[in-house]
């Protein structure tokens, strides 16, 4: 499951965090995923889906440095599945090494979060990663995507990847091209035609694009993409942009 949660500190009146946040997590149990990539994630509300969520392990870290409360791409794993064998963050930026870092023409600093694990079950390593694009800047959006193919392409002997994120770019777009040099879309390899949008700005009337994604290298195949448009009896959404699901399995090439 990739999961842009909003911000927590967001004055968002009726949708506030502490008004939604059982929804978020209504919605995480609901699909029972063994792994969630979260966006827009703040330290408080990663403490929160901690609590909420023990079947979870989790790696954060926050975008404007150590120490520091800024957004976190907070990644969860199911911790009686996954063996926790390495993990790490870099920038999404000239210098991917110092978190923090700004380039090109991010309105923020940004960051990519990766855990590498040992499914349990299978004996399979590979390297899950969880990013968050800049919401302003169209050149760092295919920038960061390009690194984010050199990161990988660096570490194959890691095994098969796997990336979600809000990429705040259509698919099609030269972020999405450039993923998809060495990447697969898991909502394309899946076959789902199904309408598409995946930001819904807390209305029933937003028909936007489909923004985040989640996509795989060889290695997995993809069997099922969902994009889960609940809203509880109220008719709230859990959060402005829409989960978005897949169902991946090992395969040997």
């Amino acid at each position: 499951m990739s999961f842009n949660i909003r911000y927590g500190s967001a004055k968002d009146g009726e949708n506030h965090w502490n008004i939604r946040k059982p929804l978020v997590i209504e919605t995480i149990e609901r699909y029972d995923s063994d792994l969630l990539g979260t966006q827009e994630c703040l330290p408080f509300q990663e403490a929160y889906l901690r609590e909420k969520l023990p079947q979870y392990d989790c790696y954060a870290v926050s975008r404007e440095g150590k120490g520091t409360a800024g957004e976190e791409c907070a990644i969860f794993y199911r911790k009686s599945r996954f063996e926790l064998l390495d993990q790490g963050s870099i920038a999404l930026s000239e210098t991917p090494e110092k978190i923090g870092s700004v380039s090109w023409d991010s309105s923020l600093p940004r960051i990519a979060s990766w855990v590498k694990l040992r499914d349990k079950q299978s004996g399979h390593a590979f390297t899950f990663w969880n990013t968050h694009f800049d919401h302003r800047g169209p050149k760092s959006r295919t920038e960061a995507a390009k690194l984010l193919v050199d990161q990988m392409k660096a570490t194959t002997e890691s095994g098969p990847v796997v990336l979600t994120g809000d990429f705040n770019a259509d698919a099609g777009s030269s972020p999405h091209q450039a993923l998809a040099t060495y990447l697969r879309d898991s909502w394309k390899s899946a076959k789902w035609e199904g309408s598409a949008w995946t930001f819904n700005g807390w209305s029933d009337k937003s028909k936007g694009a489909r923004i985040d994604w989640i996509f795989h290298s060889q290695g997995f195949q993809a069997t099922d993409s969902t994009i889960d448009r609940w809203k509880s009896d109220q008719g709230r959404y859990p959060s402005d942009h829409c989960p978005v699901t897949t169902t991946l399995t090992f395969t040997d090439k």
